[in-house]
């Protein structure tokens, strides 16, 4: 039902002299303000009703009594409609034409009604009441908890708050006008009525021969004329609360498209890339048409703007016009690099067409042979065309995604995320597909903020100061304050760090995948220190006791690794600082990370199999921390004894060989070139003891086991 007129307020706090004031009837008022009043009621029972009959009236009856007793109800009833005769007799003596027509309408709608069901008035009233004292009551509660601002996420600034008030300004001065209309819509059908019954009664045609008129037919004359006044009046109000409408909706057009609607897409830029959800999302999409979900594939969801040929991708634009007429399903023409003119310009960059059933980016070819960008450099826009009829008038409307990034194959996804990151991160131009011709520098505290992004957004944790400074130091070098301190684009994803082989973003990006893919839980626990400088790394160790250990990411792994650094004794009882090799995604696919570091074991000088992995730092014993997430058969029993080759099927290094070896006590011993060589030996001798036909596809010999090559086999 819309929501009361301004007029009908003005009439409400003139009926309201006639009645009691106070608690209940600012209770009315202060209900009104709800937005989601206005759902509470319908035809069956018109808000006109409650606004016209005064709300301490309404309220002072019991109507959940009267829902289930049908004499009181019926009783309730008829004392309702007294009062819409009140009402009625009081606008018939200020002679206000609008408002008798709109309770004679009620009135004849509530008898047809409800005049044999009073009963069920009764609990529509009673639904309604309660409904408005919950709403009430929640927004009394949120407003002096500030529960609701906390609930949205939203910080409502004085801005925000002035543009709510606009927006709730013209929602009301819109409902006004619907009303108004309605009214004069009926106002006009009634004098059509009336004007036609007396003419075709000859009445009329009597009155204009100047004859003698009866008194009945002059007052019905006196009616008509008051009826036209009273239609010539409310066409100048609708005409002049019509241009102090569209005067509202020009203010408030200009601060969501200039200002609002700015800050809404910029939000949006840092989301996609991994930073704090947009939180003002709902509000300002649902005015406006706009890319609500940028492209995206479905198998890379944390990576949106990135697309590859041939792949489908999806992508979601909102139009919201509350028009009935618009009842028919838009047509939506989507291009890509709509503007060719900046295309063009920039040379050896590519063309592309877009099926749109389908949603793939498909390869025209480049427009020149000597390119000045590299492919994941390249930006595009696509483009979302409609068009909108409304009373004749054509309306087209055009909106784009964010300059998106098009490769051709998979392994081009890192460095086309990192154009992504740094695009969104340094401009919110919405269209500047040059920006990598010439693209600017960035400084840490951004690029810091990003990078953490990059862990927050798929995982639970983002990165500490720590850990971030750490990263600085690979960046930038050695630095006091690293605040302010500038990165180019070269640094950040093109040159290779000193002393490697590959570029900052691409081993952090791998980084990234381990853990979401490979480490995730211990990651979310905070089990792992990750990014640790080595001369850190051993000041914090240092004066732990043995068995400590930490875990952190290799520094010399391109493809992404992770270590394990613990402290010993030596024989002199010096503090040694010892570590491993690092694991990469290829071993951890067959043995997760904490099954590896509960079954790591190495075998002393006394030939005894020991592990050096006692309490993660600082002091979580590592059966807490690791045991839970490791499979039942991973965890070795105490009293069966160790098996140092992993083998399955009960097969046992002590019963097929007695072997002599010595501890490799130097860091970084991998197992890969030593164990391969054990495997096929042992796998020989096992043969030989329980005569099968040489295969070894029963034996699994455990990573976890570092040992050298001296073996004596007797």
């Amino acid at each position: 039902m819309s929501k009361p007129a301004s007029a009908e307020q003005d009439a409400y706090v003139a009926i309201g002299q006639h009645g009691p004031s106070g608690t209940s009837c600012s209770s009315w008022r202060r209900a009104t303000d709800l937005e989601q009043l206005y759902h509470l009621y319908s035809d069956s029972f018109p808000m006109e009703l409650r606004q016209f009959l005064l709300a301490p009236w309404i309220e002072s009856q019991d109507w959940a009594y009267a829902a289930n007793k049908e004499s009181h109800a019926t009783l309730v009833f008829h004392n309702l409609l007294g009062e819409i005769d009140q009402q009625y007799s009081r606008f018939l003596q200020e002679n206000n034409v609008l408002y008798q027509h709109n309770l004679r309408r009620i009135k004849q709608h509530l008898q047809s009604k409800y005049l044999e069901k009073p009963m069920e008035i009764a609990r529509i009233v009673a639904r309604c009441l309660w409904e408005e004292q919950r709403l009430l009551q929640t927004a009394t509660t949120a407003q002096q908890d500030g529960q609701a601002a906390q609930h949205s996420g939203t910080v409502v600034t004085e801005k925000q708050q002035l543009l709510e008030h606009r927006l709730q300004d013209i929602r009301k001065k819109v409902q006004d006008m619907e009303q108004k209309m309605k009214m004069l819509e009926n106002l006009q059908d009634d004098f059509d009525f009336n004007y036609k019954t007396l003419k075709s009664a000859g009445e009329l045609s009597q009155d204009l021969n100047g004859n003698s008129q009866a008194a009945a037919t002059r007052q019905k004359m006196a009616q008509l004329e008051q009826m036209l006044s009273a239609l010539d009046q409310l066409r100048r109000q609708i005409v002049t609360d019509m241009a102090g409408l569209l005067q509202a909706m020009d203010f408030v057009q200009k601060n969501l498209t200039d200002e609002e609607l700015a800050d809404w897409k910029r939000r949006q830029q840092i989301a996609c890339i991994g930073g704090p959800p947009n939180i003002c999302l709902d509000r300002l999409e649902t005015c406006a048409f706009v890319v609500e979900r940028q492209p995206c594939m479905p198998m890379h969801p944390d990576r949106p703007l990135v697309i590859k040929t041939g792949v489908q991708f999806t992508n979601k634009v909102r139009l919201l016009v509350k028009f009935p007429e618009l009842n028919y399903q838009l047509k939506i023409k989507v291009c890509i690099d709509k503007e060719s003119g900046d295309v063009a310009a920039i040379r050896g960059s590519r063309k592309f067409n877009i099926t749109l059933r389908e949603q793939r980016c498909g390869n025209g070819g480049r427009t020149n042979s000597d390119a000045s960008l590299i492919v994941t450099e390249e930006l595009h826009l696509i483009t979302f065309e409609t068009e909108v009829y409304h009373q004749g008038l054509k309306i087209d409307l055009e909106t784009h995604s964010l300059p998106v990034v098009v490769i051709s194959n998979i392994c081009q996804m890192p460095n086309a995320w990192a154009s992504i990151l740094w695009y969104n991160m340094l401009t919110n131009h919405p269209k500047n597909v040059n920006f990598f011709t010439k693209p600017p520098v960035g400084t840490w505290d951004q690029v810091a903020e990003v990078l953490s992004w990059q862990f927050s957004s798929t995982t639970k944790r983002g990165l500490t100061i720590e850990q971030l400074t750490t990263l600085a130091e690979k960046l930038l070098g050695p630095c006091v304050n690293y605040s302010g301190c500038q990165i180019t684009w070269a640094k950040f994803c093109k040159e290779n760090m000193a002393g490697k082989g590959f570029s900052f973003w691409v081993w952090l990006d791998n980084i990234i995948d381990l853990v979401k893919k490979y480490i995730l839980a211990l990651w979310n626990e905070g089990y792992i220190m990750g990014f640790i400088s080595k001369e850190r790394e051993r000041a914090i160790l240092s004066p732990k006791p043995p068995g400590t250990f930490l875990l952190r990411f290799s520094e010399s792994s391109k493809e992404g690794g992770i270590t394990f650094t613990w402290v010993e004794k030596d024989i002199s009882g010096k503090t040694q600082i010892q570590s491993v090799e690092p694991y990469t995604k290829q071993q951890l696919n067959s043995m997760s990370f904490a099954e590896i570091i509960m079954g790591y074991k190495i075998m002393d000088a006394t030939n005894i199999l020991v592990s050096p992995l006692v309490y993660l730092f600082p002091d979580i014993p590592k059966e807490e921390a690791f045991g839970k997430y490791c499979r039942p058969e991973a965890q070795p029993d105490p009293d069966m004894g160790q098996d140092i080759f992993g083998c399955e099927n009960d097969v046992r290094a002590s019963d097929a060989v007695h072997l002599h070896t010595r501890v490799e006590t130097a860091s970084n011993c991998h197992p890969n070139a030593v164990t391969e060589q054990l495997r096929l030996r042992v796998a020989e001798i096992v043969r030989v003891r329980i005569n099968q036909e040489p295969e070894v596809s029963f034996l699994s010999l455990s990573p976890c086991l570092f040992i050298t090559s001296e073996e004596v086999y007797s």
